[in-house]
């Protein structure tokens, strides 16, 4: 999974790089349909705009759905058993110890969301099987799909997404009558982009129209024929048009029509590349999900490109939109078109140099999973981090040639293994499981990567919970790792059996096992194993009322700091803020944990923030402030729920968790209690950590001669009530679910501290602009 940024709900759609042309009646059906279904399938050929449609209707009707709306790019996914495990990457949810569907089940069961699921035409049978399985089970769940082809899936609807109108080549090509076709439209806004002086006039209206209908009004042929005008005139562009179209049809018979169309266009865009970028096309099509500049020099370069070109050619690639160049203020990062990637497959599979660009693919992806594992303990972890987040698909792709190629099994040990930190980062266990599952049963032979790949694997099951079948993963570790005399392996089998045995709540063999890694770990002189040592040593000893934690906590935090390792600066933070809660000194132990928090967000780590927070919600307690801990341990399900786990996962929690809450059930009582823990668990995730970093304090009817913090949205709710409307209306105004909207106005009665819609009313009346008499009583 991918090293995902905490992100605001309702914020899972890209923006609009270019206008969004026409589709008014398309858009208009689709929402329509979207209102009375529960999955809505935009099906039609490739290149039409299936994808920007879904895009646009995902983003009108993101108002009604509370969860928010999120994007599930599937394009670049070949393995359909990594499907739901790519959904639960968009969504966040992290240390499943279930099945990837049956932790989304669950996430998803009492959430009202849309799931824009995209490209899934290559996946067709997994896509319907885990769409159906979500329905079922996730009533407020939609979802929205793109794809070639009907999913089949039971109670779906249908929209035929056809190609933008064209004019009648009877018509009269006049600007004016020719304004009304969309396709038209497209063709002249895109055009603008690339010479501004461009204008529909009477000289060119015929050509226009031509060029419109010869491309069938496919808008990814439209925008690559716009394209050509930076180095082609209009009529030129006709001319060869009209060729490359004959051609095409003659050669692509099998397919249907309007494929060959696009495909038409495709080649026709390979034509106008020089042989070297036509040359390179072919070699980057071996990327997935993208690549920056380095990756294509070390995987592109040699038999007919020179390093020194690189540069130069793709810079001819981007100016013919044969492919896309983002910065996000990082290095560049090129994308091909999944229709154009595909288009540039096929060359390369011809040219007989497949297997070997794929080679060069793994070897540079297993260089840069290696090089992040020693960036680990360097400044520079988080760059390395994020970087190997946004190679995620790469990853991928190297991780599966590897275990296609004979004897490649051997090179998936060496990266999914090399990327243990990136896996601890984000919290793929499922997915790194998944791999180094296989590469072990592929290549049983021994060997020091065998030995590290068995620890790695025992790790992360150890994490999901599954110790059973993480200790014989470890006691073949040991005995392999004796036999080849290997230090670095026996000292992580040592440090990962002290965490089976903590997990397995016999504290004391943890200790002595994590002293024993500690001490291997330091006479090998392995900073990653002695950070890691340090953390486990001290949270264990804390655990057991042992003063030696908050020495060690103390020699960690000062070993980070020394390195400039920051993130790992968190994990030390919070275990001294653990031992200080132990040690009831509760001011100091809440510094801490508000520190951690921040580094913690800053780097993205929701299972560190869900420790943080619950933590911080026992020093509240601890301290007397039941109101401020039951809002916090409702901030802290928060990241609970998107990592989808609980206090109960970490059994050595669970005491000072129920603790916690049956304090400040006791002292606010169960109403109240429940109310503060509803008005932080509904926030979304900045809202949360502003929530553990401050002291906001419990909502009462004191409150209601202030303005009280309402969100934009419960604010306009709360002018409806004032103006009479029943729920339902609402719901109809704003084009919500009626039950959304009663649960806005639950949360507007737990803040405000009202009882009844008649005092929301009057409030809203004094506070807020534009509440008017209305019928509420």
């Amino acid at each position: 999974m991918t090293f995902v940024a905490p992100r605001r709900h309702g914020k899972g759609l890209p923006a609009d790089a270019t206008s969004f042309v026409g589709r008014r009646r398309e858009l208009a059906e689709a929402k329509r349909l979207l209102s009375n279904t529960r999955m809505l399938s935009l099906v039609g050929v490739g290149g039409v705009g299936k994808t920007r449609l879904g895009l646009r209707v995902a983003a009108e009707v993101e108002r009604a759905f509370p969860d928010g709306v999120w994007l599930v790019e599937l394009a670049a996914l070949t393995d359909e058993r990594l499907l739901a495990h790519t959904v639960i990457d968009v969504l966040g949810i992290r240390h499943q110890s279930r099945p990837p569907v049956e932790a989304l089940c669950d996430f998803l069961a009492d959430r009202q969301l849309l799931l824009l699921l995209d490209n899934c035409e290559h996946l067709p049978d997994a896509t319907a099987s885990l769409a159906g399985r979500l329905l079922r089970t996730a009533p407020g769940l939609r979802i929205l799909a793109t794809s070639r082809q009907p999913l089949g899936v039971q109670g779906e609807s249908i929209l035929n997404v056809p190609p933008l109108p064209v004019p009648d080549p009877e018509a009269q090509a006049a600007p004016g009558s020719l304004a009304q076709y969309d396709a038209v439209t497209l063709f002249v806004e895109r055009a603008r982009a690339m010479r501004p002086d461009f204008a529909l006039c009477d000289r060119n209206a015929q050509a226009v129209s031509g060029l419109c209908r010869r491309l069938d009004g496919i808008p990814l042929a439209i925008e690559l024929a716009a394209v050509r005008l930076r180095c082609l005139s209009l009529e030129q562009i006709l001319d060869r048009l009209d060729d490359r179209l004959h051609l095409l049809t003659g050669g692509w018979r099998a397919v249907p029509p309007r494929q060959r169309t696009l495909r038409a266009a495709v080649d026709w865009s390979y034509e106008l590349c020089s042989p070297k970028e036509q040359l390179l096309w072919a070699r980057l099509s071996v990327f997935s999900g993208g690549l920056d500049l380095e990756a294509a020099e070390e995987v592109c370069t040699g038999d007919g490109i020179d390093r020194r070109e690189m540069l130069e050619l793709i810079s001819g690639l981007v100016d013919k939109s044969i492919i896309g160049c983002t910065q996000d203020g990082g290095p560049a990062r090129y994308r091909l078109l999944e229709t154009i990637r595909q288009y540039g497959r096929e060359l390369l599979a011809g040219s007989g140099q497949e297997d070997g660009l794929r080679r060069r693919h793994r070897d540079w992806y297993r260089h840069l999973a290696e090089a992040g594992e020693a960036a680990w303990t360097r400044p520079d972890q988080v760059e390395w981090l994020s970087r190997l987040a946004r190679e995620h698909p790469n990853l991928r792709a190297a991780l599966e040639f590897s275990l296609t190629e004979p004897g490649g099994a051997r090179s998936a040990l060496a990266i999914g293994s090399a990327l243990w930190p990136y896996w601890l980062a984000s919290g793929d266990f499922t997915e790194a499981r998944h791999w180094l599952g296989q590469a072990l049963a592929r290549d049983p032979e021994p060997s020091p990567v065998r030995a590290k790949a068995l620890w790695a694997n025992a790790w992360y099951a150890i994490q999901q919970g599954d110790v059973p079948e993480g200790l014989p993963l470890l006691a073949e570790c040991r005995r392999l790792a004796q036999d080849l005399g290997d230090e670095t392996a026996l000292a992580w089998a040592t440090e990962w059996g002290g965490q089976a045995a903590m997990f397995q709540g016999d504290i004391p063999r943890a200790v002595e096992l994590f002293a024993e890694a500690l001490e291997r770990h330091r006479a090998l002189g392995n900073d990653g194993g002695i950070v890691i040592g340090l953390y486990q040593l001290a949270q264990a000893t804390s655990w057991l009322g042992d003063p030696r934690s908050a020495e060690l906590g103390e020699e960690m935090l000062a070993f980070c700091k020394e390195r400039g390792l920051n993130w790992s600066s968190s994990y030390a933070l919070w275990v001294l803020g653990l031992e200080m809660f132990r040690q009831r000194d509760l001011p100091r132990a809440a510094g801490l944990l508000r520190d951690s928090t921040r580094l913690r967000y800053a780097f993205h780590d929701r299972l560190g923030i869900a420790l943080c927070i619950e933590a911080l919600a026992w020093t509240a307690g601890a301290e007397d402030r039941h109101a401020q801990a039951a809002e916090l341990l409702g901030a802290a399900r928060v990241f609970w729920h998107a990592v989808g786990a609980s206090p109960a996962k970490y059994g050595h929690f669970v005491d000072a968790h129920e603790r916690c809450e049956a304090r400040a059930r006791e002292a606010l009582g169960d109403k109240a209690f429940q109310a503060a823990v509803r008005r932080s668990e509904t926030m979304d995730f900045s809202d949360a950590v502003t929530c553990a970093l401050g002291e906001p304090a419990a909502a009462t009817a004191d409150t209601a001669t202030a303005p009280a913090p309402l969100t934009p949205r419960e604010r306009e709710i709360a002018l409806l009530v004032a103006q009479g409307l029943s729920n339902r209306e609402i719901a109809a105004r704003l084009v919500i679910a009626q039950r959304t909207a009663e649960g806005h106005i639950e949360r507007i009665l737990a803040k405000l501290g009202f009882h009844s819609r008649t005092q929301v009313a009057a409030w809203a009346a004094e506070h807020l602009e534009g509440a008017g008499p209305g019928r509420h009583g």
